[in-house]
């Protein structure tokens, strides 16, 4: 793989460069290992894992939620279940503008709430499991864009990009590991949420976005499934962190190796997303278990880019 401002990529041959590449590296190694030609993708970071990719004209986003509130999530008390959820167009359209496709990860308010909204204003197509799209039009998303899936579906879209859904899992925590409102909602559509305990998980996807000769592995959670992604061979993977000790290390080594880690999810989305990243304390420990690895660990802050 070459990582780099214009991008030279070799497929996802990660074995070729080596797990112990860097970007710089991976650089230098242009002239041996290119064989495509290919359009850089950029990565912008809207906080918690809200990531807008672009390629050319194709643009996916990954739970974009823009619309933060306190819950006390990250503070010692834990959050207040009886928050009341809202969604606010006015910030929201200071950030998106367009986009061909949302992947929604797993239906926690932190992943799903603005995701109406935003698919109104983009007419994007929605890419979600059964509870999260009942969640959603529990949230009066348009219905004709909203597209089931499982795991297993490989999606071309008309914009030169593919999408490979996974079945995967919600990280855990605590002596009983334990997540945050579990539960499901299939079959008929449930009533309105109103506060953060009604948008419940609802079962967590991965995904790999193909786009621009890039193929990126999206994790919303430290949680996987080890056989849905037993040898996956990628470019780069947003990765969470909350799986340290042990659940990263089983990650990087259930994939085939891989040069770049983008780390997702670390910040405390009480705090501002017009102002510099908070970590929640999760942050070391991810960028450990990635240089274990032989990866390249890489963070950007809130609204920030980074190009491949």
């Amino acid at each position: 793989m070459t990582v780099s401002r214009r991008g030279v990529l070799k497929g996802a041959a990660v074995a070729a460069v080596g797990a112990a590449a860097t970007t710089a590296g991976v650089r230098a190694a242009t002239a041996e290992t290119a064989e495509t030609e290919r359009e850089p993708v950029e990565l912008t970071w809207w906080g918690n894992h809200a990531w807008q990719i672009r390629c050319g004209a194709a643009v996916v986003l990954t739970d974009p939620w823009l619309t933060r509130f306190r819950t006390g999530t990250y503070k010692p008390e834990g959050a207040d279940d009886s928050t009341r959820i809202v969604s606010k167009p006015s910030v929201i359209d200071k950030y998106v503008t367009k986009a061909d496709a949302i992947l929604v990860h797993h239906g926690h308010y932190d992943h799903l709430l603005d995701v109406p909204y935003v698919a109104r204003r983009t007419k994007a197509t929605v890419l979600g499991n059964e509870t999260h799209l009942n969640l959603l039009r529990a949230l009066r998303a348009p219905g004709d864009q909203l597209t089931q899936v499982v795991g297993g579906e490989y999606l071309p879209f008309s914009k030169g990009f593919t999408v490979e859904v996974f079945r995967s899992l919600h990280s855990c925590g605590g002596a009983r590991h334990q997540f945050a409102y579990p539960g499901t909602r299939p079959g008929a559509v449930p009533a309105k949420p109103r506060t953060i305990a009604d948008l419940v998980e609802g079962g967590t996807l991965a995904y790999v976005l193909t786009i621009g000769g890039l193929r990126i592995l999206s994790l919303s959670t430290a949680g996987f499934d080890p056989v849905a992604l037993k040898d996956l061979q990628v470019d780069v993977v947003l990765a969470a962190p909350g799986g340290e000790p042990g659940v990263t290390d089983r990650l990087l080594s259930t994939i085939k190796p891989v040069p770049l880690v983008i780390a997702t999810h670390w910040d405390d989305f009480d705090e501002p997303l017009d102002k510099p990243a908070v970590d929640w304390g999760g942050l070391a420990k991810l960028q450990a278990s990635v240089v274990a690895a032989g990866a390249e660990f890489r963070k950007v802050d809130h609204l920030e880019s980074i190009t491949l």
